[in-house]
């Protein structure tokens, strides 16, 4: 048994191996020591992600993202680490110490709720087809054209109207915390256990590994509310993290390399019984950055149609989610904002997505045409689904008639810019503006006009930020050398002890606060490790919850290489010729505040004359100046 969490944590790290960890997920070809892939936490073009069998790390050289091969698993499966530990765990059989073995309240817990969930969803599948009231929920399904095949692949279900019908069945097997926790029963106001679920069709949620975790229950009676009754979050199920349909869905998404986004369950089921095969919903609540994350794994290309309903309410679920999905991908590039016909299919993968809205016609909702129309027609409808950016300006532009006014049409035209001013392509952006003023009956050159100022304003916005980030980017010498002289610490083969090391870094070099903590770190783990395989294997342990440190860590050990194999002397003067840079940025910035205060200093107060004489023998001192 393992005396502690961290040394679970290193016994995992000692059976991982880099390449064996990230090859499950990445393409690798050997170059030289290091292995090479397209990076999958960004739309990589050419390999860009570095693999060190001999660091046992990974680094891309586009996005910056990097780690050891936990850190690697932990971003790629999107998990939470302390569940991807206890998961390898068990999986290398080594045992927890008492105190993080997982108890009633997890491991077990979970398995025994997920048990529960299982046999919940077989009892209510039976009781749809022998309960004595299952007849109206089959007159409903019929309704919506749902056979026994579509039954019996979703596992559809029946819940009786009793009151404890499925907690007598499971009550045999399960203790009453499990089906509790499970979001199976309720307490009565008697103070007993009832059935969460009555007089409702259900539809049982599976997770990603198909393993039953969570239900929908229809209502069918006239004025039954709410009309979807869904299970609460827990320990197996998390609505903002899981998508309905997944687990049968995720082989089309990946042959097809698309998504088809649905608003509900039964949007999903007709969709994928009629052959939509890549369709999926969110449970119950609006899109999350955690669903889109999640999908990401599945569509390299990240092709995102959105297909909810026709109504009001469905529109503003597409303009919603829509900007969930940019704002969760913004950082991999831009949205695909108009077809590029003329570019081939291999250079035509430069956008972080592509979002596309699929809109029936007639003002069907998605589930009543594919049962009216068919999956085929639907597919057609999917084939030709017009970007984010035309469904935005045709919705808009819907509205043109009752636009007469030209305030009214100054509003429209204004909803409109908001559109066009984050189209890049000048003559793209131009055709729309003469498309959409001479559907308005507007002025073409005014129009353009309203659009430049915006663009200007949106530039001059731009140019404030970039002023703050050049501030930023002047202090990146002097970070990356605080790293160099980190890496020191690092470099394998060290030819000078920690001790001696340290004593080459005056007091206050290290300026920065994230590397201050890493600095403070590795000055905390020397005291017991001597060996830089081991330190760099604790460093990331100990930063394994902030992705920010770990990514540092990971610039650190890649800078350590430039000191591998250097003699003794060399290695003194490759430090202190860092140190002796550093200085001067150091001494240069203070420089400039010097200055800054002097050119503020009133000329004719007699103090401030002192003052001044006093900043200038400081600037001649700190740059040299005659």
């Amino acid at each position: 048994m393992a005396n502690s969490f961290e040394e679970v944590i290193s016994q995992i790290k000692d059976r991982l191996d880099i390449v064996d960890v990230v090859s499950q997920y990445v393409v690798l070809k050997k170059s030289g020591a290091n292995y090479w892939g397209l990076c999958p936490f960004h739309n990589d073009k050419k390999p860009s992600m570095s693999v060190s069998p001999s660091r046992g790390i990974f680094k891309c050289f586009s996005c910056g993202e990097g780690g050891d091969a936990l850190s690697f698993l932990v971003k790629i499966q999107n998990r939470e680490y302390k569940d991807v530990i206890l998961e390898l765990a068990e999986k290398y059989g080594i045992e927890l110490p008492k105190k993080y073995t997982p108890s009633s309240e997890t491991k077990d817990l979970k398995k025994d709720m997920i048990k529960a969930c299982t046999k919940a969803a077989k009892f209510y599948h039976t009781q749809l087809r022998s309960a004595d009231d299952a007849n109206k929920a089959m007159t409903a399904l019929r309704a919506r054209n749902v056979d026994d095949s579509v039954i019996d692949r979703f596992t559809l279900g029946w819940a009786p109207n009793k009151y404890d019908v499925l907690y007598k069945e499971l009550k045999k097997e399960f203790k009453d915390d499990v089906l509790e926790k499970a979001g199976l029963i309720l307490k009565s106001n008697s103070g007993g256990w009832i059935d969460r679920f009555r007089n409702r069709i259900i539809i049982p949620i599976q997770n990603e590994n198909g393993e039953y975790v969570a239900f929908g229950a229809r209502a069918v009676d006239e004025g039954q509310n709410p009309k979807y009754l869904n299970s609460s979050d827990s320990l197996i199920y998390n609505k903002s993290k899981l998508l309905f349909g997944l687990y049968t869905a995720q082989e089309a998404i990946k042959n097809e390399d698309g998504v088809l986004i649905m608003e509900g369950y039964f949007d999903v089921i007709s969709a994928q019984a009629h052959g939509v095969e890549n369709a999926v919903a969110s449970c119950g609540t609006a899109l999350t950055a955690e669903h889109v994350k999640l999908l990401s794994r599945y569509t390299k290309s990240r092709r995102i149609y959105l297909s909810f309903d026709t109504d009001n309410a469905g529109i503003n679920a597409t303009k919603k989610g829509s900007a969930v999905i940019k704002e969760t991908l913004a950082a991999l590039g831009d949205v695909k904002q108009f077809d590029e016909s003329h570019i081939s299919s291999a250079a035509d993968n430069k956008y972080a997505c592509e979002i596309r809205v699929v809109s029936p016609p007639q003002g069907k909702d998605p589930d009543e045409f594919i049962r009216t129309t068919g999956g085929e027609a639907f597919k057609e409808f999917i084939k030709n689904a017009p970007l984010l950016i035309d469904f935005l300006l045709n919705n808009i532009l819907k509205e043109k008639n009752s636009a007469r006014t030209p305030q009214e049409k100054a509003v429209l035209v204004e909803q409109i810019i908001e559109i066009l001013k984050d189209v890049n392509n000048k003559i793209i952006q131009s055709e729309y503006v003469k498309m959409v003023s001479s559907i308005l009956n507007v002025d073409e050159n005014a129009m353009l006009k309203e659009l430049q100022r915006h663009e200007n304003l949106n530039q001059y916005i731009e140019r404030q930020n970039f002023n703050k980030k050049v501030v930023t980017n002047s202090s990146q010498f002097e970070i990356k050398a605080q790293k160099n002289l980190l890496s020191v610490f690092l470099a394998s083969g060290n030819v000078l002890s920690y001790q001696q090391l340290n004593e080459l870094l005056p007091e206050n070099i290290i300026q920065d606060e994230s590397l201050i903590i890493v600095k403070n770190t590795i000055d905390k783990l020397s005291c017991t490790i001597n060996n830089v395989k081991e330190l760099v294997k604790s460093l990331y342990t100990e930063f394994i919850e902030d992705d920010n440190l770990t990514h540092i860590l990971t610039d650190i050990v890649e800078l350590s290489e430039s000191f591998n194999g250097l003699e003794p002397d060399e290695f003194k003067r490759a430090v202190e010729e860092n140190v002796a840079r550093l200085k001067r940025c150091y001494q240069e910035k203070e420089a400039e505040i010097i200055r800054r205060q002097y050119k503020q200093v009133n000329d004719n107060d007699i103090e401030a004359l002192k003052l001044q004489m006093q900043l200038r023998d400081k600037i001649k001192l700190r740059t040299g100046d005659k």
